[in-house]
C-alpha cells in the first residue's frame, strides 16, 4: 500500500483553514448590507447636516442615519423602476399598489379620505342621510347622543347655524385633503430620512409627553419601560405603524406605568419605615 506523500508546495494553494475562514458563508437574506458609507468621508455640508439631524432625533451615530438613507435609496430606485413601465403593465399595478399600502401603513404618505366617513353619518342620521334632511330630527339624534342642544325654536336656529358650519367645515376639510392626498407613486421620489424618522418610536415618545427629551425616551425604551400596544418594545429605531401610535404607553409592569416601584424606592421606602425592610428587596 503507497504511503503519503507530503508536497511543501500544496500548502501555498491549499492552506489549512483557520479559525477566522473556518465559519459558514454569508447568507445574503441575514447577513447583506443595511447601511452604505458616504462617498465623499469629509464634506463639511454633509457633515453639518448629519450632526444637526443626530442631535434631533437623538441618534446614536451616523450609522443609524445612514441605515435610513440606505433603505429610502431602496424604496426610491423601486419605485423608479415601476415609473418607467406603462400604467397599465400589471408589474407596475401589483408591485405599485403594495408600496403604497405600505407608505400608507407606517405613516410615510397621507391617504386622501373623507373626514367624515358612512359610520358618523349613520350616527347623526340613523340611516337616512338623504340630502333633504331636515335638522330637526338632527338636534333630536344629536341629544340623544349626548350633545344636548335643547328645544324651541331659538335653539332649532342655533343647530341650523352649528350644522351649517360643520358641514361647511367638512367640505372645505374634504378639498383640502384631497388636495394634500399623496396617492401616486411619484410621491414616493420626494420622501426624505426626516419622515422616516419621525415614526420612530424614540420620536414619538418624546412628542407624546412621555419622556422628557428624545434622549430621555431612549432611555426609557432600553430600559423596558415603553410598550406599543401588549407588547413591549426596546428598539429605538422601531418604525410605528399609524394605527398602532396610539397604543404606545408605559408598560404595565414598569414602575412609571403603575407596576412596582424601583429598587432604589423599594430601599428608601424600608428605610423610611423602620429599616425593618426585606434582605431580598435590597438584593435585587
Amino acid at each position: 500500500m503507497p504511503t503519503a506523500v507530503f508536497f511543501p508546495h500544496r500548502a501555498l494553494f491549499f492552506p489549512h483553514p483557520s479559525p477566522a475562514t473556518d465559519l459558514p458563508r454569508r447568507s445574503p437574506s441575514t447577513d447583506s448590507k443595511t447601511f452604505k458609507k458616504p462617498r465623499r468621508p469629509f464634506e463639511k455640508e454633509r457633515l453639518d447636516s448629519e450632526l444637526k439631524v443626530v442631535g434631533e432625533y437623538g441618534l446614536r451615530n451616523k450609522r443609524e442615519l445612514w441605515r435610513v438613507q440606505f433603505a429610502l435609496n431602496k424604496l426610491r430606485n423601486a419605485a423608479r423602476v415601476l415609473l418607467t413601465l406603462d400604467e397599465k403593465d400589471p408589474k407596475r399595478i401589483f408591485e405599485g399598489e403594495a408600496i403604497m399600502r405600505r407608505m400608507y401603513r407606517y405613516g410615510l404618505l397621507v391617504r386622501s379620505r373623507f373626514p367624515f366617513d358612512n359610520h358618523f353619518i349613520f350616527w347623526i342620521f340613523g340611516g337616512e342621510h338623504e340630502a333633504s334632511a331636515s335638522v330637526g330630527p338632527v338636534c333630536r339624534r344629536l341629544s340623544c347622543r349626548g350633545i344636548g342642544l335643547g328645544s324651541g325654536a331659538r335653539t332649532l336656529k342655533i343647530a341650523e347655524k352649528k350644522f351649517a358650519s360643520l358641514t361647511a367645515d367638512a367640505t372645505s376639510l374634504s378639498l383640502a385633503q384631497q388636495d394634500e392626498s399623496q396617492d401616486k407613486l411619484d410621491y414616493v421620489l420626494a420622501l426624505t430620512p426626516e419622515i422616516f424618522l419621525e415614526r420612530r418610536l424614540q420620536t414619538l415618545v418624546f412628542k407624546l409627553g412621555l419622556a422628557k427629551s428624545v434622549h430621555h425616551a431612549r432611555v426609557l425604551i432600553k430600559q423596558r419601560h415603553i410598550r406599543v400596544g401588549k407588547q413591549i418594545v426596546n428598539i429605538p429605531s422601531f418604525l410605528v405603524r399609524a394605527d398602532s401610535q396610539k397604543h404606545i404607553d408605559f408598560s404595565l409592569n414598569s414602575p412609571l406605568g403603575g407596576g412596582r416601584p424601583g429598587r432604589v424606592k423599594r430601599k428608601r421606602m424600608a428605610a423610611a419605615g423602620g429599616g425593618g425592610g426585606d434582605g431580598e428587596e435590597e438584593d435585587e
